[in-house]
């Protein structure tokens, strides 16, 4: 069994491409700190955007939403002067309607998102990373923005001087992620090419979370978000450079030190490899880039034999 560990667009296609390998041995624990609630409605985008894409039905061009979406409701909350700045399609919708009702109803986030997993036949087990409400707040000088409002609303245009993870003091991994993190067969954790800082950082910075992972005693392989000083997607590059941090695996690579025992790079960062080895990580360089089904499907095998190798 694998655990592993994602938030946004990059994070869910390694998802699926471990779901295509590995199938029901693979729990996806996912980072919770960007839900909010939009409309009265609790929105969870990374969630949904794991749920939709190991379901086979997220929109292609995106990487997050509903493929063949439409836009009916939203272009009528408009006309009547609602605000239309995030983006809630037809069909979408419905998945959030339910889960506010379940949540309002006293279900646990664990629950609902089991449900709506196994109404959409996902192959793999999808948890939150806790059942307690974590925000994530980014901080930009003197001001402090929701991270829906500095995502979607700002597009990332302001510059990060830190990031703040609202009530993740009080928050606790949920028996189910527990019991994920201590299985006897659990062979590997991977933390999927997410946004470290807004992505999986907020999932790390619960309480207990990192204990659990180097309890764990099986391999820790990260896969880098950055290639060739870039972000694949998203804004992970602009946020290390605001933040005094060079963009670049090394850059990864210490942030990571002390937690993960193999990074996976791409092929054109294969001269920082030294480097990043001297810090006693090891390196595994390998087309990380997923433009396709089988480009993740190949990823994932190549984390899993990384994480073999480390364990042997």
């Amino acid at each position: 069994m694998i655990v592993a560990m994602a938030g946004g667009v990059g994070g869910a296609k390694l998802a699926d491409g471990l779901a295509r390998c590995i199938g029901t041995e693979l729990t996806v624990i996912v980072n919770t700190g960007d839900d909010f609630e939009h409309l009265g409605l609790h929105i969870s985008p990374d969630l949904d955007t794991v749920m939709y894409t190991l379901a086979g039905i997220a929109n292609p061009a995106t990487g997050w939403g509903i493929a063949g979406e439409t836009w009916n409701t939203l272009e009528h909350v408009a006309r009547l002067g609602g605000p239309d700045w995030f983006k809630l399609g037809d069909r979408d919708l419905a998945t959030h309607i339910l889960r506010t009702q379940r949540l309002r109803g006293g279900e646990r986030l664990t629950d609902i998102t089991a449900g709506l997993c196994s109404a959409l036949g996902l192959p793999a087990r999808v948890l939150p990373m806790s059942d307690d409400p974590v925000r994530t707040i980014v901080q930009s000088g003197a001001d402090r923005y929701p991270f829906q409002d500095y995502f979607v609303r700002l597009k990332c245009a302001v510059p990060v001087t830190a990031l703040h993870f609202e009530g993740v003091a009080s928050a606790r991994p949920s028996r189910e992620v527990e019991a994920a993190l201590t299985d006897p067969s659990l062979t590997a954790i991977v933390l999927c090419p997410s946004n470290p800082y807004l992505s999986i950082d907020p999932i790390l910075a619960v309480p207990g979370m990192r204990l659990l992972i180097g309890k764990a005693g099986v391999p820790v392989v990260a896969v880098s978000p950055i290639i060739g000083g870039a972000a694949v997607k998203g804004p992970a590059a602009k946020i290390m450079a605001e933040l005094g941090v060079t963009p670049s695996v090394t850059g990864i690579a210490e942030h990571y030190r002390g937690l993960i025992d193999g990074l996976m790079i791409d092929a054109v960062d294969a001269d920082l490899a030294g480097g990043i080895e001297a810090m006693g990580i090891r390196v595994r360089t390998a087309p990380i880039l997923m433009r396709t089904n089988e480009d993740r499907r190949k990823l994932a095998e190549e984390c899993i034999t990384f994480a073999m190798a480390l364990a042997s």
